[in-house]
């Protein structure tokens, strides 16, 4: 247990050290062309990468690539356990756009970051006016060939936990005229919610094959899809 609350501290420090004098010297980059930026946010995303394996243990496993895109729009729905999520898809795709709460956008840094990528930045209390400035600004992304990632539940959940899925992502599939991939991990297991401890093994993303489903079927296809992925996971870490 010591050396596991040892490995985690050493984490933290380094992570948060490391990530807060990168966004700070990074600063320089928001007046240059958008691919240096979006190069600097690849190479943070493989530093975490990199940073979980010799601090913690953790080691990243990929299922699935070929569902992806190697350029090109892309609609992705993924999972959200952990803030390793809101980071991993830099390395996943070409040029990612997550969709995000606006208010991130005020955060020093980080927000400059995520305004200039741009990503698609959500209002969550202006309601309907909120779902139309993200339909706007998503078209605006797949016209620029860029792929979005959307967290379907809306929030982070911990393992096992089910929330509802949310409309946007039905939205979005009927706006932009894209199938949507299906993303399940288990990163939860590793990198929980305000959780310090960071625990060893093997943390996956499983990229599913798309679904081209009818507008009213969407929501629960995708869901029962994501969901059964996460239950077979589970089962296979037992």
């Amino acid at each position: 247990m010591a050396m596991l609350v040892f490995r985690s501290l050493m984490f933290n420090l380094f992570f948060f050290g490391f990530g807060a004098g990168y966004l700070i010297l990074g600063v320089p980059l928001l007046l240059g062309p958008r691919r240096f930026q979006r190069r600097a946010m690849r190479w943070m995303a493989q530093g975490l990468v990199w940073l979980m394996a010799k601090t913690v243990g953790v080691t990243v496993r990929v299922t699935g690539r070929e569902h992806l895109p190697v350029e090109g729009a892309a609609l992705v729905a993924a999972k959200h356990q952990s803030a390793f999520d809101t980071v991993i898809w830099f390395t996943l795709v070409p040029d990612v756009a997550y969709v995000m709460k606006k208010e991130l956008f005020s955060l020093p840094f980080y927000g400059w970051f995520a305004r200039r990528a741009p990503m698609i930045g959500v209002d969550r209390a202006a309601g309907g006016k909120a779902m139309r400035q993200m339909l706007r600004e998503a078209q605006q992304v797949i016209r620029d060939d860029r792929q979005i990632v959307i967290f379907p539940e809306g929030t982070r959940t911990s393992p096992g936990q089910r929330v509802p899925y949310q409309p946007g992502i039905v939205a979005l599939a009927s706006t932009l005229k894209l199938p949507v991939i299906p993303a399940a991990t288990n990163s939860g297991e590793f990198w929980g919610r305000r959780n310090f401890l960071k625990r060893p093994g093997v943390l996956e993303v499983r990229v599913l094959p798309p679904l081209r489903l009818p507008r009213e079927e969407l929501l629960e296809g995708l869901e029962r899809v994501i969901e059964e992925e996460q239950l077979r996971m589970q089962a296979e870490r037992r």
